[in-house]
C-alpha cells in the first residue's frame, strides 16, 4: 500500500526585520521580510492526543525563524533562505519544507520581490547538496 496522507503546518507572512542586502546602505539598516513555511510533518499523534506537547510548535518555529534571520545577516534572500530551511529540518521533524522569504519594500512598483524553495529532510541528511525546486526573483 502506498502513502496517501499528506499534513502540513504552515505559518504565513511571519513578520521580521533583519539585515538583508548586498549594498552597503542595506548592510546598515534592518528591512522587512514576509516568510510564509509550510512544514510537511504527520500531525495524527497531536490530533488524537490534543496536546501541544505532541505537535509541530509553530510559535517556536516562529521565533528560531526570527532569530535566525536577525542572526545570518545575510547579503541574498537565496542564502538566507537556504540557511533557514536547514536549520528547520536539523531542530524539526517534518518530511519536506517550503519556504517562501520576500522583501516587500524592495521593488516601488512590486508588492514583494524574493524566492521560494522546497527541501526534503532525507537530501538534508544524506549531505547530497538538498536537491530542491527553486525559483527566484531579483534580490536588489
Amino acid at each position: 500500500m502506498f502513502h496517501t496522507q499528506s499534513d502540513v503546518v504552515f505559518v504565513k507572512a511571519l513578520k521580521v526585520e533583519a539585515v538583508i542586502g548586498v549594498y552597503e546602505w542595506e548592510r546598515a539598516i534592518t528591512q522587512p521580510l514576509l516568510i510564509d513555511i509550510a512544514l510537511e510533518t504527520d500531525i495524527s499523534r497531536a490530533a488524537v492526543s490534543d496536546e501541544v506537547k505532541d505537535a509541530l510548535n509553530y510559535k517556536e518555529v516562529c521565533d528560531d525563524v526570527t532569530a535566525w534571520c536577525q542572526a545570518i545577516k545575510a547579503q541574498l534572500l537565496e542564502h538566507l533562505a537556504r540557511q533557514i530551511a536547514d536549520k528547520l529540518l536539523e531542530k524539526y521533524s517534518c518530511d519536506k519544507i517550503t519556504l517562501s522569504v520576500a522583501k516587500p519594500t524592495a521593488i516601488e512598483q512590486a508588492d514583494a520581490v524574493g524566492v521560494q524553495i522546497t527541501r526534503y529532510a532525507q537530501a538534508a541528511s544524506n549531505g547530497s547538496g538538498n536537491q530542491a525546486d527553486t525559483s527566484s526573483a531579483d534580490d536588489a
